[in-house]
């Protein structure tokens, strides 16, 4: 057993309907949650509001003068948090900001090969970009400054920090929520006891009581969805479990994602073989509710009803995945899965039953969960190129013919199942022969 630890979500749901008293107490919490994080949005979204959102202490003073807890009388349990939950979302925008200029700059050919050196620079270094934004001459500490001095000797600097700040007025947004879904909340804020939670409100020492399905109890920040609707609540519990090494788990693997068959090995062994029937099964079911609904949208009374329903056959396709990955790994031990990068979904082509079984496919939901279970027990997920990895022959290299679910190659003759020879592909490119591989 490894010393190293993962984090997983596990959920907690209530046990019978919450009260709409109780319900709408929740919701007020949600609803001042949600006033918190648009207010810190909007002061400190912006490029004013970047030296004070690392590391946060900044911000979290000027909140606390700013009086809006006062105002709201909101619990610093859940004020304080809704602040840090905002400027984790402001550092990940300004991520998101960041990686679109980059790919921008990577594709602008007008650019020479210093001066996206040097834009490439600034993005990196925190303090400098921050600088250009602000329109500050650059200071940076010794070490740094040196390397900023010979590159900025080079160019014109003056025309890209315009460019640069040019694409951050154009694709950096100040976030804004209209929703009150949830909120989190810390160890002092709940109590767990008699087979449920007492979970702290706005009123002074009061809590209201939840009971749940379950008798497990947590220390630890949690996150409360409401579903106001159906008079329920769900608690998502962040837990770090031990990583899990097995000595026996020694083999490479190379796989082959399907819609009707989930997994083929490279020696062709196959997981998920009903996964197609599953997932046509849904997206009929879907396909037919949707064509109802459109044709009876005043007469429709049964949505709760639909939306029960397509949960159920969610589970049941998540289960049967959940299951299938699992006697994967069980019966594969592998200690490196060699995998294709998943592309992005393109437009389907003309039969549209087929586009719309295409569309549910659980390719993403699959990926997460191969991901987790491999990062539990210490597998090593290599992703491989995927251009032509399933027109070549995986015995000489060449380009094959593909019918009927068979691969046959007319140079060498090789005759073998189209999922198969695609694994060896895989799994080839994977260590290392032929096209270079993606990690």
């Amino acid at each position: 057993m490894s010393s190293e630890t993962i984090c997983k979500t596990v959920h907690q749901y209530n046990k019978k309907p919450i009260s709409t008293e109780e319900m709408e107490k929740l919701i007020e919490i949600a609803e001042d949650y949600k006033k918190v994080k648009n207010y810190v949005y909007s002061r400190f979204g912006g490029i004013g509001g970047l030296s004070k959102i690392y590391p946060g202490y900044t911000a979290q003073n000027e909140m606390t003068k700013s009086g809006l807890r006062l105002k709201l009388k909101m619990p610093s349990a859940y004020f304080y948090l809704a602040v840090f939950d905002a400027l984790g979302d402001i550092k990940s925008q300004w991520t998101r900001t960041k990686s679109k200029i980059l790919e921008l700059i990577n594709k602008n050919e007008n650019f020479t090969a210093d001066e996206k050196h040097y834009l490439r620079f600034l993005l990196k270094v925190s303090n400098a970009f921050e600088q250009v934004l602000i329109g500050r001459e650059i200071r940076l500490k010794k070490e740094i400054d040196e390397q900023y001095t010979l590159l900025a000797e080079k160019i014109d600097t003056g025309k890209l920090h315009r460019y640069l700040c040019r694409q951050v007025r154009k694709y950096h947004v100040k976030q804004h929520t209209e929703k009150a879904e949830g909120f989190s909340i810390s160890e002092r804020a709940y109590r767990y006891a008699d087979h449920g939670i007492y979970i702290s409100i706005k009123e002074k020492r009061k809590r209201i009581f939840i009971p749940l399905t379950d008798n497990n109890r947590y220390k630890t920040q949690l996150y409360i969805s409401l579903y106001p609707e159906k008079c329920n609540i769900e608690i998502k519990v962040p837990l770090y479990v031990s990583v899990q090494k097995f000595e026996d788990y020694t083999r490479q693997v190379g796989i082959a994602m399907g819609m009707y068959t989930m997994l083929t090995t490279d020696e062709g062994h196959c997981y998920g073989e009903e996964l197609g029937r599953y997932q046509i099964a849904y997206a009929d079911w879907l396909r037919i509710q949707a064509r109802s609904y459109s044709l009876n949208k005043e007469q429709n009374p049964g949505r709760e009803k639909y939306k029960s329903k397509r949960r159920k056959l969610q589970e049941q396709l998540h289960n049967y995945i959940n299951h299938e990955l699992n006697q994967f790994l069980q019966t594969e031990k592998p200690e490196s899965i060699y995998i294709v990068k998943l592309p992005k979904p393109q437009a389907g082509g003309m039969n549209k039953e087929i586009n719309n079984s295409v569309t549910k496919w659980q390719r993403g939901y699959i990926r997460k969960r191969l991901e987790q279970k491999c990062k539990e027990q210490s597998v090593e997920i290599v992703e491989v190129l995927g251009k032509d990895i399933s027109n070549e022959c995986s015995r000489c290299g060449k380009i094959g013919q593909k019918s009927e679910g068979r691969f046959v190659c007319p140079a060498c003759g090789y005759d073998i199942q189209e999922k198969v020879n695609t694994a060896r592909n895989v799994k080839k490119r994977g260590q290392g022969e032929g096209i270079l591989y993606q990690s």
